[in-house]
């Protein structure tokens, strides 16, 4: 039987369970509406999650039939997985913020080979060793595997908008865009009193912007075909400094974060973990932790460092040589967001006709 958890005020929580993984569980959201309950997030495609989501759905005398809407707060797999099914067995449209719509639009329709060759010279830039890089060059010489979790999620027909009420008849549901984890992350103000009268701004679905106890994944939102590909026709790697130019996900989050920190919700419901109340603790808990990798991403770069040494030598949860190769490009990339940061402060920068590319602090 799946866990369900009544948060109050026609809020529920269904433990949809993510195989092989150390999060454990995806919390998808019901929220009851007059038009019929709608569901927030969907949990990761695999025959368990799907009976988890049913037999949730079954404990609350609901089916997945019944759901009228689905709201995604962003694209990864964990979140969107089941959308597909649930809009198959149900006809109820799906929304999702249009950046990570696009996200999902290019992973439906990339060939496996340009993502293992962006990978791929992405991280030879970086200065990954040989041996690191060798097992994407054989799987890319060998035409590729198509390996990525959600590929029958579903397309969005709707778009979520921030600051426009949701289409949820009888309930105000306002989305705050909060990028940083992926580009279109959105969390899902409840703006309505909290069902146990405590003190705040309503009720927060947080989806990964903000956990009790985990500090989100910062990602790099790269299109492989548009920062590589006239690269990949002189046969250079992506140049690394550009995608510095583009963005700044780092600085996205630490905006996002003190947006929510300024809502001072009630109470947030967030997608792993556990609901949670002083919002603001968090945020704070939250910045102080990136302040800090960042000062002691300077003290690093006392030194000149390739990116690939910058994340070999960042304190992770676990011993650099205990991390799996592919949770290393995992934080290959969360290095590189901190040491974007750093230079859009002006506070690090590239070491000209360095092959690969080393940084060192200004």
């Amino acid at each position: 039987m799946a866990q369900v958890t009544e948060h109050g005020g026609g809020v529920w929580s269904i433990e949809v369970p993510i195989p092989d993984n150390p999060l454990g569980h995806t919390l998808v959201h019901v929220v009851e509406t007059d038009r019929g309950p709608v569901l927030i997030d969907t949990g990761w495609d695999d025959p368990d999650s799907w009976d988890a989501l049913a037999s949730g759905l079954a404990a609350l005398s609901l089916s997945v039939t019944d759901i009228h809407g689905v709201l995604i707060t962003h694209h990864h797999p964990d979140h969107h997985g089941l959308s597909g099914q649930v809009r198959e067995a149900s006809g109820a449209w799906l929304a999702m913020h249009a950046a990570d719509t696009e996200v999902v639009k290019r992973t439906r329709g990339a060939e496996p080979a340009v993502w293992l060759e962006y990978l791929t010279r992405k991280l030879a830039a970086a200065g990954a060793p040989d041996e690191h890089i060798a097992p994407l060059r054989r799987a890319r010489a060998s035409g590729g595997t198509r390996t990525l979790p959600g590929l029958r999620a579903a397309v969005p027909d709707r778009e979520i908008v921030p600051g426009d009420l949701l289409p949820l008849p009888g309930r105000r549901l306002r989305a705050i865009w909060t990028p940083g984890h992926t580009p279109g992350h959105v969390c899902l103000h409840l703006d309505e009193e909290h069902p146990a009268n405590r003190p705040g701004n309503g009720r927060l679905f947080s989806g990964d912007h903000l956990l009790p106890g985990i500090t989100p994944h910062i990602g790099l939102y790269e299109d492989p075909d548009d920062t590589t590909a006239a690269s990949f026709e002189r046969g250079d790697p992506p140049p690394l400094s550009a995608s510095f130019e583009r963005g700044d996900p780092l600085g996205d989050y630490l905006d996002s974060l003190e947006r929510i920190g300024r809502l001072a919700p009630a109470e947030v419901l967030p997608a792993h973990q556990y609901a949670f109340t002083d919002a603001a603790a968090r945020v704070r808990e939250l910045l102080a932790h990136h302040e800090d990798r960042l000062r002691d991403l300077l003290t690093l770069l006392a030194q000149p460092q390739t990116l690939w040494q910058i994340a070999e030598r960042m304190e992770w949860n676990r011993p650099w040589e205990q991390i799996p190769h592919g949770s290393r490009n995992i934080a290959v990339s969360e290095a590189e967001a901190h040491l974007r940061r750093l230079v859009k402060l002006g506070r690090a920068e590239a070491l000209t006709g360095s092959d690969p590319v080393t940084y060192m602090a200004v």
